[in-house]
């Protein structure tokens, strides 16, 4: 707003030594300071006041074009609303009886799913169990064949190791 420049500055400062005296100056710009602190806060003041009564022009000014278009629908649609209706996403009785029959059986089919698994794990463990016992013969020289695939598979490791 105001264009002050160094040398500007400059001559204020010298002036004011030379008429409030070096003794005087903090004190003068201590005062001067504090009205320019006022001034800022008043000036903030009025603008925010300002800028309150612009919001509100523009907010009466917005509702009178929301009424404006909210006549025009409602003189165009007198029944109030549209002759079509949008889909609001929910089914009708009929649809929705349906679905609820069709989740019901798909949790069924879930579940006889669920039991047949742990019956088959069930057999897979007793049938395990059962190759166990025989297994157990040939389990020194299986045990041999691993270690030798072992080292097979990583040359790295020391033969004590294996």
């Amino acid at each position: 707003m105001f264009d002050i420049g160094a040398t500007e500055l400059l001559l204020i400062a010298v002036v004011a030594i030379l008429v409030i005296g070096p003794k005087d100056m903090p004190l003068a710009l201590r005062t001067a300071g504090r009205w320019i602190g006022k001034v800022r806060k008043v000036s903030s003041h009025f603008r925010s006041g300002l800028d309150a009564m612009v919001r509100e022009a523009e907010l009466e000014d917005m509702e009178k074009k929301w009424k404006a278009q909210n006549e025009k629908i409602m003189r165009e649609h007198p029944d109030g609303g549209p002759s079509e209706m949008e889909p609001t996403g929910a089914y009708p009785p009929e649809k929705q009886a349906e679905l609820i029959k069709l989740t019901k059986e798909r949790d069924k089919a879930r579940a006889e799913l669920d039991e047949a698994n742990r019956v088959a794990e069930a057999a897979a463990k007793k049938s395990a169990a059962a190759g166990n016992a025989s297994a157990e013969v040939e389990a020194e020289p299986a045990a041999e064949g691993e270690a030798a695939a072992e080292k097979a598979a990583d040359p790295s490791k020391p033969a004590s190791e294996g």
